[in-house]
């Protein structure tokens, strides 16, 4: 069973190179961050968000996000269910349907996930320029 983050301690503070500056601590749990930093739990929001209602079956969900197992979007799912940004919807009818849709949390996380993805589509020229610079110095001075 999944336990819950312990919550984060307090800023500590340290002499530095200018005085009396703050050490940074996580601002959320480790968990939620590194779920909703998830390529997959992006696209999943995403497509959720673009769907009337913000509502769309399994079957949708894994047509719409190219590369996606049945395994990892279930678990994806999951975790959003989880975490409160997504409700399941079970119709048992022949064969099962089942649906999921943002929750109002969910929904309210929507700008800035579209901020975030609107920052990495303007500057993703960019990323893959700074990356294969550093690249190409890399291999001009490997290191020893």
């Amino acid at each position: 069973m999944n336990r819950p983050d312990p919550p984060s301690p307090p800023v500590k503070r340290r002499n530095t190179w200018n005085g009396d500056a703050p050490i940074l601590q996580p601002c959320a749990p480790h968990s939620v961050l590194t779920r909703l930093g998830d390529k997959w739990t992006m696209l999943a929001m995403s497509l959720l968000a673009m769907a009337p209602g913000n509502r769309l079956r399994f079957s949708e969900l894994k047509g719409g996000i190219d590369g996606i197992s049945q395994r990892m979007l279930t678990l994806t799912l999951r975790h959003l269910e989880r975490d409160g940004l997504a409700l399941r919807h079970y119709y048992p009818e022949v064969p099962p349907r089942v649906e999921y849709e943002l929750t109002a949390m969910g929904k309210s996380m929507l700008p800035a996930l579209e901020g975030f993805t609107g920052w990495i589509r303007t500057h993703w020229p960019a990323i893959e320029e700074a990356r294969v610079a550093y690249d190409a110095r890399l291999d001009a001075n490997p290191a020893p």
